[in-house]
C-alpha cells in the first residue's frame, strides 16, 4: 500500500531555496527522496554550501542562479524545468524581499522592488510552471502573519503577503479542476536572517516567543515538515488555504 505522505521521486522547484526557510524545506524534501532545484540570485556561498551538503548526504539538490523578478531569469527557470525527467511535481515560492521603514519614508521604487519578487514573480512563475505540471502536482507559497495584521515597519512586505494569499485563492479555484493544488504556508515568528534588518529585532523575538503557549519560536523543522505534508498526496483535499504553523501564537492574541 502506497504512503500518502511520501514525496520520493518528486521534482520540486523552490524559489529562494538556498537560505532560510526555503533551504530547510528543500533539505527536508530531498532527505525524503525528492529531487530539489533550489533557486538563488546573490548568495553563491549559500548555494555552494547547500550543494556540498547534498553531495555529502547523497541527496538530490541542484541550485540554479536566476533573478525571478526578471523575465530572462524566469525564462531560464522554465527552460530548466522543462528538461526535468518525469516532469515538474511542484513549485514552492519562498523567495521574498522587503524594505523595512516607516510608511511615510517608503517610495514607489521600494513598492515595485518588493512586489516584483513577492507577488509578480510568483504570478509569472506559477503561470508558466503550471503548464509543465501534470495532475496531482502543487504550488505552495510562503506567507506570514503580516498578511492579515499590522507589524511595525512591515507595510510593504506584509501587504504583499496579503496579495499573495488572495492570488493563491483565485489560482486554486482555477487550477483545481486540473488537479493542481495551490496553497499558502504561513510560519509564525522564526529566528531567520530577515530579522536582522527589522527594528528592535531581539526584543520582538523575545515578545513573540512569550506569545506562544509553548513560550518558544516556531522551528525550521516544524515548517519544513508541514510543507512536506502539503507537497504529498495526503493533503489532496486542501485547496486554496493558508496553513498556519506558529505554535499557537495567534490563538493567544
Amino acid at each position: 500500500m502506497s504512503d500518502p505522505f511520501a514525496v520520493k521521486g518528486q521534482n520540486v522547484f523552490i524559489s529562494g531555496g538556498t537560505r532560510g526557510i526555503g533551504r530547510a524545506i528543500g533539505l527536508n524534501l530531498a532527505r525524503s527522496g525528492a529531487h530539489v532545484v533550489a533557486n538563488y540570485v546573490r548568495h553563491m556561498d549559500a548555494a555552494n554550501e547547500l550543494e556540498g551538503i547534498a553531495a555529502q548526504e547523497s541527496i538530490s539538490i541542484k541550485t540554479i542562479r536566476a533573478d525571478i523578478a526578471n523575465p530572462k531569469g524566469v525564462e531560464k527557470i522554465v527552460e530548466f524545468a522543462s528538461g526535468l525527467e518525469g516532469g515538474l511535481s511542484g513549485f514552492i515560492h519562498c523567495a521574498a524581499t522587503g524594505v523595512h521603514r516607516p510608511f511615510q519614508e517608503l517610495t514607489l521604487r521600494h513598492f515595485d522592488f518588493t512586489y516584483a519578487v513577492n507577488v509578480r514573480a510568483f504570478f509569472d512563475l506559477s503561470q508558466k510552471l503550471a503548464s509543465l505540471m501534470s495532475a496531482g502536482s502543487y504550488i505552495l507559497a510562503l506567507s506570514s502573519a503580516g498578511a492579515n495584521r499590522a507589524v511595525d515597519q512591515y507595510s510593504l512586505t506584509g501587504s504583499s503577503k496579503g496579495a499573495l494569499e488572495s492570488l493563491v485563492r483565485h489560482m486554486a479555484a482555477e487550477l483545481a479542476p486540473k488537479n493542481i493544488r495551490v496553497n499558502c504556508l504561513a510560519p509564525g515568528t522564526m529566528a531567520t536572517e530577515a530579522w536582522k534588518v527589522l527594528p528592535h529585532s531581539e526584543e520582538r523575538l523575545e515578545h513573540a516567543a512569550k506569545q506562544s503557549p509553548r513560550e518558544r519560536l516556531t522551528t525550521f523543522d516544524e515548517v519544513a515538515h508541514t510543507a512536506q505534508f502539503l507537497c504529498s498526496s495526503a493533503s489532496n483535499g486542501i485547496i486554496g488555504q493558508t496553513i498556519i504553523v506558529d505554535n499557537g501564537c495567534r490563538i493567544m492574541e
